[in-house]
């Protein structure tokens, strides 16, 4: 069985395609079956996410290309980009994944939030398309890493005081 276990940024050939829907993408550990049937292992670290045509090889040096398979999503759109964005701040208020698009948000089927949505007037429709949610402030992408490998989500006071109302000043 192939293993996958590092990110590349380029390659010539591309031996084969993972096709998987964003829950697989976000586990560190996945066995899964390529375009061409071989079976994969796939070892991440944890906290990784697999994007859209992010590229893996493991020790035989081989590349597999990943892909967003289409899953039930909902494409919310709206009037105006004022509502659109009022739509945006009550899925983040619930925590809710989005896919942030031109003039579109996409987010897993959810009928409950289907609802919620067209309350705030917005057009909600259903559709089979891939799934790539924002990673979030803290998820990656910017220049805070230590020496020794370790790479914080967000700076790290080297010591904190806490005061407290018994200190002498």
């Amino acid at each position: 069985m192939l293993t996958l276990h590092t990110k590349i940024d380029h390659a010539d050939t591309i031996a084969a395609q993972l096709v998987l829907p964003y829950e697989l993408r976000e586990k560190c550990r996945l066995r899964a079956i390529l375009s061409t049937g071989e079976d994969v292992a796939v070892f991440t670290v944890r906290g990784t996410v697999l994007r859209d045509g992010d590229l893996l090889t493991g020790e035989d040096r081989r590349v597999v290309q990943v892909v967003a398979a289409p899953e039930a999503t909902y494409k919310v759109t709206c009037a105006d980009a004022h509502s659109l964005l009022r739509c945006a701040f009550h899925l983040g208020n619930r925590h809710t994944q989005a896919h942030v698009g031109d003039g579109f948000l996409r987010i897993r089927a959810d009928p409950v939030l289907r609802d919620m949505l067209a309350g705030l007037g917005a057009q909600v429709e259903a559709e089979q398309a891939p799934f790539e949610p924002e990673s979030g402030a803290y998820g990656g992408g910017h220049g805070h890493h230590g020496d020794d490998g370790h790479h914080p989500l967000a700076p790290i006071p080297l010591r904190q005081r806490i005061h407290r109302p018994g200190d002498a000043a």
